[in-house]
């Protein structure tokens, strides 16, 4: 053990040798305001190299255009509203896939890598390969607005317009789960990344939290005053951010479910997105206004701004491990250089921004065979294996509290129609495939009330307390074979 804390240190001091160091801020002197700086004043006081990460594609004829970045940065996902699907790699330049379906297209999602990704059309999701070639249609995914990916348990998360989430497994092809939220079409969906819970945002301002183990949500939060428009959460799972129809951007603390502070946009906040660093974009109008350390503490003025003139904005994301920011709008897709906000560090067994092609192949058997269990998904990641320190003398008297005990005397309750009970609604609310000893001590003292009830009810129509076996098999009866009334 002192060995495994010992090497555990050296990694670490190494680590820190080696790091890259903190992430470079603007620095104004004097009255300067920061926001005031335009990306022409940032590209002139920067190397070429650096200079050529902001840049524009104009895409008149198929927009509006959505996009999705890779885990490790380095390729681009865009999808137009009218069919156009393309995948390059924004750094060197090279255009990996370009295809037109011909169909409406809500929202693209890169898989694992940037090998496979999935498209939701206009009715059912289809699944390609890198070079735009279609390789499975999810018919059971019908009529998509937006999808998530869980890379660590393989899940492929979709929610419709008819309000219904969806958990496939795409490794093995298997619909892990399927619930209904309850609150019609959905208006925002995203994931956490800390402990793979799904965010649905819908019209009536609530946000729900959904896990495939359970057909109810975890919680739910009366976040605004009208339809919820955008949601986003840092990476390390601590603080949510929720725009909604009322042009209030709030800060939400997971960890207690409670407010922190709030922001007014002029205009109803449309998309949002956090860094690695913990630096906020919101996307307004043609507006996106950059708000530097606005988690934990209410700024005065934002870090930077930005005008897309004529061209609203659809959707913005930071690049991993890269000073940029991706926003697609009406027109097309471009790319700003936010300094700051990418994670100058990164870890090369995790994801490696720079790994080839046998490094690819090696990390994905490696995370197939490392792959997490749906049932793993709790809000708590940290409880798994954690050793439970209540003494068993402690459990053995709870369990008998629980449990009725036999000698006292049963009075019937007057039954009430329909199966509307408490523990009806608790076996409910459990999923049908989720069975533990509380459920199986409810389910055989259900049974054993049965039983009761039908005693006393014989008893109170002076009817005999077995029932009869007739003529046919009354020969077989003894006294080791006795049939109760059931």
């Amino acid at each position: 053990m002192n060995k495994k804390i010992i090497n555990a240190r050296r990694g670490i001091n190494m680590f820190n040798k080696m790091s890259c160091g903190d992430e470079g801020f603007i620095e104004v002197e004097g009255i300067e305001q920061p926001y005031k700086i335009t990306q022409k004043d940032i590209k002139e006081k920067i190397d070429i190299n650096s200079g050529q990460k902001g840049y524009e594609l104009e895409l008149k004829t198929f927009g509006p255009y959505i996009f999705d970045y890779t885990r490790n940065g380095r390729c681009v996902l865009l999808g137009g509203k009218k069919g156009h699907i393309g995948g390059f790699e924004w750094k060197k330049g090279v255009l990996n896939t370009e295809i037109n379906v011909n169909e409406n297209i809500m929202d693209v999602k890169w898989l694992h890598n940037e090998k496979l990704f999935v498209a939701a059309q206009k009715k059912y999701v289809y699944m390609y390969d890198n070079k735009g070639i279609e390789v499975h249609c999810l018919k059971r995914h019908i009529e998509v607005l937006y999808m998530e990916f869980l890379p660590y348990h393989y899940l492929l998360a979709t929610i419709g317009r008819a309000g219904y989430l969806k958990y496939q497994d795409i490794s093995t092809g298997r619909i892990i789960a399927e619930y209904s939220t309850g609150a019609g079409m959905p208006k925002a969906m995203v994931q956490n990344r800390y402990n793979a819970i799904i965010h649905v945002g819908h019209y009536n301002g609530t946000v729900s939290l959904w896990s495939p183990n359970l057909s109810t949500p975890l919680v739910k939060i009366l976040s605004h005053r009208g339809p919820i428009t955008g949601l986003s959460i840092d990476r390390e799972g601590r603080y949510m951010v929720s725009s909604g129809a009322d042009s209030q951007v709030k800060i939400w603390d997971i960890r207690n479910w409670k407010e922190v502070h709030s922001y007014f946009s002029r205009i109803p906040a449309s998309t949002l997105d956090i860094s690695d660093t913990g630096m906020l974009a919101i996307g307004w109008g043609s507006h996106i206004s950059f708000w530097k350390d606005a988690l934990r503490k209410k700024q005065k003025s934002p870090y930077l701004t930005h005008l897309n003139p004529g061209s609203a904005i659809k959707r913005v994301r930071f690049c991993p491990y890269e000073d940029v920011l991706g926003f697609s709008h009406m027109k097309g897709f471009s790319s700003l250089i936010v300094p700051g906000s990418g994670e100058p560090s990164y870890d090369a067994y995790e994801i490696n921004p720079y790994e080839t092609k046998k490094q690819r192949r090696e990390k994905e058997v490696r995370s197939l065979l490392e792959k997490l269990h749906p049932e793993m998904i709790v809000l708590d990641p940290d409880y798994i294996g954690k050793v439970d320190t209540t003494p068993s003398t402690s459990k053995e008297n709870d369990s008998i509290k629980e449990s009725k005990p036999p000698e006292q005397k049963w009075v019937p309750k007057p039954k009430t129609r329909g199966k509307n009970s408490a523990l009806r609604r608790y076996l409910r609310k459990r999923a049908k495939n989720i069975i533990d000893d509380r459920k199986l001590r409810i389910q055989a003292s259900l049974d054993k009330e049965k039983k009761l009830r039908q005693i006393h009810l014989r008893k109170r129509l002076n009817l005999p307390l077995e029932k009869p076996l007739g003529p046919a098999l009354e020969r077989f009866n003894s006294k080791k074979n006795i049939y109760s009334y059931k």
